[in-house]
């Protein structure tokens, strides 16, 4: 599934408008599409008579609500609607609502919102259709007392309001969100706490970047259209969104082909993807049954240190575990007996100390091991390695060597502290070879591009993007909804946003699988793509059996196997 932009989305409106589909069928699609999503949820709950409440903005996204409070209406649902400002009678969305007997209020006639108030009150659902994708503005003045009210409410309170309740942003109050299970976290009776669904997402929500207005109530519910937008996806917006449900709105029965062959857009067009199970299925290689070792390729971990000494090993158990053929592990001589311990199945090229030493001594070692591998091995620079000078020094050798084709791989993974080394050297992206993947947490990639957490962070999806086509590598961004880019603003996102990930170990565990792959033959993007998915869902396997918290990276190697055989091909 397709990720867009906003521009692009208008665009991919404006492309199905000149093919036969206008603007009015699409809001119709639209709102009758939120209808039939709410009425199938609504029959989970234990409400008799469900009372619905939709808010409506002055533009399309409210146009999409009336539509959606029309068809509730005629399912025989009650519907009342609360009109931000009036709509012309011309509206035919409006009067259709009308003609259907829908009790409509608005703002610029309700004095201090007691009208608004009543009708929160009294609701089991509240459907916010007050901003969509096409407005990015701050929340202020009767709109933010709109939301303030709908924040009252979504806190359980039907009593009167006191004159010091002021709720403004409702975010931390639902920070889980489904990832495809059909859940929206709420089950019972609606009378307590409505539920409260968005269209599009919710209002105060910057649909390119995920910034969150202050005023902003989060949903239970998000019903986006079409395709689901960047924002979607990059916090604090996605933890507002709840549950995310895409309709279709008759775009994607036109003929009209690769709409991105006719989009007419000043800025470059990005083909950003979903990762799901069916598109790693098409990438991931078949596992043949006259396989040997030597089938699956050769991977080299190069890492650890004194302080550091697990960091290898999880790396590369990762890569065995996505299917490696042999694993070698390149660590300095005093950790390595630690290290077999926890991987004995891998072979050892043994490093002295970081020492002035280092660079002549232990290049040769590891250059004269990958000679030997017919074909190259995929390499992992960096778990655990450290930053000892003479360590930067050893790396940018082991670069040089890469680069100049002295010694031959299948790719490189760049993680931890080889980033850090990177951050240091001038000119650093044209010292890698050809396609490099950088493994980046929000603070390497900042160091990287010489600028703040802050500003990475506030953009997760565009900079990666824009990052990875300015270094001619690929970028996996970790996070939740991990982003992997590769030049020509090609990308993907995973779907999963998991706590219990978030602990030590499980980047070097990423590093593996991602090298693991490369050695089986898979190109580096697809790697960066197949690793990432397999670390993702291996990390949902261990959520949905012990919580969000608790997880040791070491915990992921025994499930990457059942994650892959929900994907992989036999032959």
């Amino acid at each position: 599934m397709e990720i867009l932009s906003v521009a692009e989305m208008r665009e991919v409106e404006r492309l199905a408008d000149a093919h036969g589909l206008s603007y009015a069928q699409m809001m119709q699609n639209a709102g009758n599409g939120a209808a039939a999503v709410i009425l199938q949820r609504l029959s989970a709950f234990q409400v008799a008579s469900p009372r619905v409440l939709v808010l409506v903005g002055p533009g399309n996204n409210g146009g999409d609500g009336l539509v959606c409070a029309t068809a509730l209406a005629k399912a025989g649902v009650t519907v009342q609607c609360y009109l931000l400002k009036p709509r012309g009678e011309d509206d035919p969305v409006h009067a259709a609502a009308h003609a259907q007997g829908i009790f409509m209020a608005n703002a610029q006639n309700d004095m201090r919102l007691r009208v608004l108030h009543q009708m929160v009150a009294h609701a089991n659902v509240i459907v916010d259709a007050l901003l969509g994708t096409g407005v990015s503005r701050p929340v202020e003045g009767t709109l933010r007392e709109v939301l303030r009210e709908v924040a009252w409410r979504r806190r359980g309170d039907k009593g009167t309001r006191g004159q010091g309740d002021r709720e403004t942003r409702g975010q931390g109050d639902k920070e889980t969100r489904g990832q495809g299970d059909g859940e929206t976290g709420r089950q019972g009776d609606l009378s307590a706490r409505p539920l409260v669904i968005a269209l599009d997402g919710p209002t105060g929500m910057n649909y390119d970047t995920g910034a969150l207005d202050p005023a902003t109530v989060s949903a239970d519910l998000t019903i986006t259209f079409h395709a689901p937008k960047r924002g979607h996806y990059c916090f604090p917006a996605a933890g507002a969104c709840g549950e995310l449900v895409v309709v279709p709105i008759g775009i994607e029965g036109l003929e009209m082909g690769d709409w991105r062959l006719l989009a007419d857009l000043p800025s470059p067009i990005s083909n950003l993807q979903l990762a799901d199970d069916v598109l790693v299925r098409a990438l991931l290689p078949s596992r043949k049954l006259d396989a040997n070792k030597g089938t699956f390729g050769r991977v080299a971990v190069v890492g650890g240190c004194g302080d550091y000494i697990g960091a290898p090993g999880l790396a590369a158990r990762a890569a065995y575990r996505v299917g490696a053929g042999l694993v070698a592990l390149a660590v300095p001589e005093a950790i390595k007996p630690s290290v077999a311990a926890a991987c004995n199945e891998a072979i050892f090229i043994t490093l002295p100390e970081t020492t002035d030493r280092h660079v002549p001594v232990a290049l040769p070692r590891i250059n004269a091991w990958l000679a030997g591998v017919k074909g190259g091995a995929a390499l992992v620079l960096g778990p655990g390695i450290g930053q000892a000078h003479e360590t930067g020094e050893f790396i940018a050798g082991l670069l040089d060597a890469l680069k100049s084709g002295r010694v031959e791989s299948k790719g490189l993974v760049c993680d931890a502290d080889a980033l850090n080394s990177l951050a240091h050297m001038p000119d650093w992206p044209v010292r890698l070879p050809a396609m490099t993947i950088l493994t980046p947490h929000a603070g390497e990639m900042a160091r990287l591009a010489q600028t703040t957490i802050a500003e990475i962070q506030s953009d997760r999806i565009g900079n990666a993007l824009r990052y990875a086509d300015a270094w001619g590598h690929v970028v996996v961004l970790k996070g939740a909804h991990t982003v992997i880019a590769a030049p020509g603003h090609r990308g993907v996102v995973l779907p999963f946003a998991n706590p219990a990930m978030a602990t030590a170990g499980t980047g070097d565990v990423l590093a593996g699988c991602i090298a693991g792959l490369l050695a089986q033959g898979l190109s580096p993007f697809d790697a960066a793509v197949c690793g990432a998915y397999l670390h993702g869902a291996a990390g949902e396997r261990w959520r949905k059996a012990h919580g969000d918290a608790g997880m040791l990276a070491s915990d992921l190697l025994t499930l990457l196997p059942m994650a892959q055989w929900a994907n992989r091909r036999v032959e």
